[in-house]
């Protein structure tokens, strides 16, 4: 049996020319998702076309991008169904892997996939490589500066609220916390006083989970 899926990104998009294409391929049942991303892990109407999928059936697709956005996840999904005994057919590809031919170009793809993705780790490699040799920073930018960073410890050190110096720097508590766990890892180690790191108290904070503590015992009675 053959089972059609069609799929568009938007709903202003129209599914007319995939639905005429596959009927008139000759697609029994045509399963459909509309405003939906390639991308996009969860998809209805793929879900229901896999679960109508039986062994010896056929998956038909107008194009391959209406299956899969990128290469490899099209050889991961066709490659699921291929366990399964179901084959696939794309229409304007002309791909169908019921046929020797076919299965052929699905396994060259997927070495042209497995090839690519060798090739880009080879490059990143080959950066990252480069970029140390002269002296460059590997890896996402810090949040803070050093200077930003010797000043939140002095202002923790004065007694100035995670919550206000989060707020002030556009960086979550945590990162507040990371900082002054770090500052008071380097005081340990250079013999100074740990206390003198320590958190001011945030009543406004500690009140705030406290009320939450209240709220989950509440609908963990109840």
């Amino acid at each position: 049996m053959l089972i059609g899926y069609a799929r568009v990104s938007t709903e202003e998009q129209n599914l007319e020319l995939q639905l005429a294409a596959l009927k008139s391929a000759g697609c029994g049942r045509i399963f459909t998702d509309k405003g939906v991303s390639g991308k996009t892990a969860k998809r209805p109407g793929l879900e229901k076309a896999y679960a109508a999928l039986k062994g010896d059936d056929t998956l038909v697709v107008w194009r391959l991008d209406r299956l899969g956005r990128s290469l490899g996840h099209l050889i991961k999904m066709i490659g699921t169904l291929e366990k399964r005994s179901v084959h696939f057919r794309s229409l304007t590809e002309t791909i169908d892997t019921s046929s020797s031919g076919g299965r052929l170009v699905f396994h060259l793809m997927g070495a042209m996939a497995e090839f690519e993705h060798a090739l880009i780790s080879e490059r990143t490699k080959a950066g990252m490589k480069v970029a140390k040799k002269q002296g460059q920073p590997i890896g996402r930018p810090p949040l803070l500066s050093e200077g930003q960073r010797e000043e939140i410890r002095r202002c923790l050190a004065g007694g100035t609220l995670p919550r206000k110096l989060a707020e002030r720097y556009g960086v979550s508590r945590a990162t507040i916390a990371r900082v002054n766990a770090q500052c008071c890892s380097r005081s340990v180690k250079g013999g100074r006083n740990r206390t003198q790191c320590e958190y001011p108290i945030d009543r406004q904070d500690l009140a705030a989970r406290g009320h939450r503590a209240a709220r989950q015992r509440a609908r963990g009675s109840s």
